[in-house]
């Protein structure tokens, strides 16, 4: 590993990137490296960042071949009320030139009247806004291009549609994250999505329906680890999730869990070796029988949270290896928190703390590759996997 690949910090991608930049005026040698380092990680947001993204990795040159093939992570941001915005022609075109992508993350924003846009306040508004599907011609572009296994999607318009356009794109996804507006099953007889994912994410303003999540998960039964609610989930979906999913789950992330009913769902999941619960209250029979592999445990704490039963947990556990903490209000009062560090101290498990909820997730959600332990990281060798996982699909004729 060199220098440069050593100083990788994921938590500080802005000052990594400007050390890289510093980096490639050094010298020649210095200048390679820094740039397909630099490259690891594209985002594009107009069309200008795109005419000079495809005049780095002009693939007709040894030296764009090299930019273009160590893209692992592309992020694209596809505005309609950008005078000028990245076209889907043009996304398409990128994602392309990038054989060795691994990652592809999507922000879609609808068209608002003239004077009526916000920027950056993707709300309830904005997901009324209208956004074109995507063109046949752009998705056969996307199909002969890069099989991506991770895919995120964040959809700010009123165009239900664009995902299933996408998801139909690429079956070689492990990793699904998706956000925004939800998302509808044109009908009922649309064939199941075919992907046997390993990881899934959700953040919409409204929960989906149960039959939606049937239908984007009837392939992934068996494959299922790592299952990400960012809004608390309605009663009969928690129960469909565990009752389907539960089985073989390593990872659980909720918004909350204070009910005895959530807790029992949460309990059914025998094999979890990762516990996040955002609220600073949970019921404290989550807590007393947690899973005996269990390694790492994140929850909320504020004044009144219950720690007790946490503590306890943290003494008789043989597995646990991290406890991470999100600070609410007061939560730094909290009378029982010098009880915690020791429990913690005493038997060797590392005790993480995070002040805000961006902070927290950060902090607690590793890069979309299979983990053998958790929590899970935000590392080079990660990148290094996706670059070495990364594969071109074969066209067919």
């Amino acid at each position: 590993m060199t220098i440069l690949e050593a100083a990788y910090d994921d938590q500080e991608v802005a000052q990594y990137n400007a050390l890289l930049k510093n980096a490639a005026l050094v010298c020649k040698g210095w200048s390679t490296v820094a740039q397909k380092l630099l490259f690891r990680n594209v985002t594009l947001s107009s069309q200008t960042s795109h005419i000079a993204f495809q005049q780095a990795v002009d693939r007709t040159t040894p030296r764009g071949c090299m930019l273009g093939d160590a893209v692992v992570r592309m992020k694209v941001v596809l505005d309609q009320n950008q005078p000028y915005r990245l076209s889907h022609k043009s996304f398409a075109r990128a994602v392309s030139f990038c054989p060795n992508l691994y990652e592809l993350s999507v922000a879609l924003y609808g068209e608002g009247g003239p004077g009526l846009d916000i920027i950056g306040s993707p709300d309830e508004t904005r997901m009324k806004r209208s956004a074109p599907s995507f063109e046949d011609k752009t998705l056969a572009v996307l199909r002969a291009g890069p099989q991506i296994s991770a895919l995120q999607f964040s959809n700010w318009s009123d165009n239900s549609d664009s995902l299933l356009q996408l998801l139909d794109v690429w079956p070689s996804l492990t990793s699904l994250d998706i956000s925004g507006t939800t998302p509808r099953l044109p009908s009922e007889t649309v064939a199941p999505f075919p992907c046997a994912l390993r990881e899934l994410r959700t953040n919409f303003q409204v929960s989906p329906s149960v039959e939606f999540m049937q239908w984007l998960l009837h392939n992934s039964t068996e494959s299922l680890r790592v299952l990400d609610l960012a809004r608390e989930p309605a009663p009969d979906m928690l129960e469909y999730l565990v009752s389907e999913h539960g089985a073989v789950l390593e990872s659980l992330a909720l918004p909350a869990c204070g009910t005895h009913e959530g807790a029992a769902a949460v309990m059914q999941c025998a094999e979890l070796r990762e516990l996040k619960i955002e609220s600073a209250w949970a019921a404290p029979m989550l807590y007393k029988s947690l899973p005996h592999g269990l390694q790492h445990l994140a929850l909320g704490v504020d004044t009144d949270t219950p720690l007790q039963p946490v503590i306890q947990a943290i003494k008789k556990s043989d597995d646990l290896r991290a406890v991470t903490i999100h600070i609410w209000h007061g939560g730094e009062r909290h009378p029982q928190l010098p009880n915690l560090r020791i429990a913690c101290a005493v038997k060797g498990v590392e005790l993480r703390q995070a002040n805000d909820i961006p902070a927290f997730r950060l902090m607690t959600r590793g890069d979309p590759v299979p983990s053998a332990s958790y929590p899970r990281t935000r590392s080079f060798d990660n990148i290094l996997y996706m670059a070495s996982r990364a594969m071109m699909k074969t066209p067919t004729n």
